[in-house]
């Protein structure tokens, strides 16, 4: 069986040799670049023309290997606001591509998975299915069928070799980390390899993934803001959950009106707060081909395969410490932040240096009204990463307890689509109704 009747190509030698094209090519282009430049060539216009190859070298790579490779370039596309306009322009159309597109499997693939999943005769238990994929991600695809019963629904099938090319590429990719500094700058790329090897056991399991979409499911049945399709069946590799209409939150960032961005950027903050309140669960992954917007307005969310288990909800020291750093009182933030972690014993910060970092981050929850903007991330990631300003070398102080890493890393990269979004709302007012803590 070949490579692309697998529906993953996850021969090492093969995709090894992909990966390695990624560092090869960019030196490639970089000598392009001189040799360019040399001969007359305007420096901008050799500089925009390098990164533009790059960025389509760099997400066909990542898109066609499906697997890690594809999954992380979902994960950085979600911090695509970050990157300053001027760099980001060449390659933030093959960004949003990767959130609703790859590469097919065959029909005779997907008959097969679904057979070893559902029994030979699996066909009894549609009334349609369609071969064509109506959309596909890093380690499954999903098709549209009709189940016995007349209801529409979707058909998430993972595809087969997922779990070896998925680990074979992150720890391939953990070795071209340097690659990505150079279109996401201030960004350690590294350490984001290594949370998603942590979840891959967990991501790859749709029995876990179907359990978790149940919980959901329940927590916001008849909800007026968040809609939840229900699981119909699930096996180890499949879940058949009803079909849900609506426009996917890529073309809302692209061509939306102000109405549907604010929408959903509202909606977004309220799933984001309320899910380990209301389910005990954190939905882990922002990146926009999750989500839609309904045609009644609420937010569909489709895909659970990353989720934190929270049961007790937001930790509470999270709201207090914000609640704290609005009202200016730095040493007891700073105490606070020593108690769970974020400062190291030993570490001596300055407390009103610490809250003078922490506050312009907090910008979104100080009134009653703000507009998340690529101009307001890119600003607070430049202030972060560079390390001449007094706010990086502080940062670098912190430390990130694990318990919160999963947390923060989700709470970046859902601030990341809502300046996408170009999104505006009272997000103060869905902090004060989910988080703990944050009102005395």
């Amino acid at each position: 069986m070949s490579e692309t009747e697998r529906g993953i190509p996850r021969g090492s030698v093969s995709r090894t040799a992909r990966l390695a094209s990624l560092p090869l090519g960019a030196a490639g282009r970089a000598t392009l670049g001189i040799g360019k430049r040399l001969s007359g060539r305007p420096a901008d216009a050799v500089t925009a023309e390098l990164q533009q190859r790059t960025a389509e070298q760099l997400f066909a790579v990542l898109g066609q290997l499906k697997g890690g490779a594809m999954k992380l370039g979902q994960t950085l596309s979600v911090f695509e606001a970050a990157v300053p306009d001027e760099v980001a322009a060449p390659y933030r159309e093959a960004l949003v591509k990767l959130q609703e597109e790859a590469p097919p499997m065959p029909a005779r693939t997907v008959h097969a998975v679904l057979a070893q999943q559902l029994g030979g005769r699996w066909r009894e238990r549609f009334r349609h299915f369609d071969d064509a994929p109506a959309a596909a991600a890093s380690i499954g695809q999903v098709h549209r069928a009709t189940w016995r019963d007349g209801r529409d629904v979707a058909v998430k099938i993972q595809y087969p070799g997922a779990a070896t090319a998925l680990m074979a590429d992150l720890n391939q990719l953990a070795r071209f980390a340097r690659l990505f500094a150079a279109l996401f700058p201030g960004m350690d790329v590294k350490p984001l390899i290594a949370e998603l090897k942590a979840r891959v056991v967990e991501e790859l399991d749709y029995g876990l993934e179907a359990d978790a979409q149940r919980a959901f499911a329940a927590a916001y049945a008849d909800d007026p803001q968040i809609v939840v399709p229900r699981v119909v069946a699930s096996a180890p590799k499949v879940i058949v959950s009803e079909w849900l209409e609506g426009t996917p939150l890529s073309k809302v960032i692209a061509s939306g009106t102000r109405e549907e961005r604010d929408r959903a950027g509202h909606l977004m903050a309220v799933l984001h707060f309320s899910g380990p309140q209301r389910a005990g669960l954190l939905h882990a992954d922002p990146h926009p081909g999750n989500f839609r917007l309904v045609a009644d307005g609420r937010l569909g969310v489709i895909d659970f395969g990353a989720t934190a288990r929270l049961p007790d909800g937001h930790p509470e020291p999270i709201g207090r410490l914000v609640r704290w750093a609005l009202e200016g009182r730095a040493e007891d933030v700073l105490a606070d932040l020593r108690a769970e972690g974020f400062v190291r014993p030993g570490v001596e910060v300055d407390a009103q240096g610490v809250h003078d970092f922490l506050r312009p981050l907090l910008a979104p929850i100080e009134g009653p009204h703000f507009h998340f903007t690529r101009a307001w991330m890119q600003e607070q990631a430049a202030r972060i990463a560079d390390p001449r300003n007094e706010a990086s070398r502080l940062g670098r102080m912190l430390n990130l307890p694990p318990a919160y890493l999963l947390i923060h890393r989700v709470t970046i990269g859902s601030i990341g689509v809502l300046c996408q979004l170009d999104a505006a709302g009272n997000y103060r007012s869905v902090l004060e109704e989910w988080l703990p803590g944050f009102t005395a």
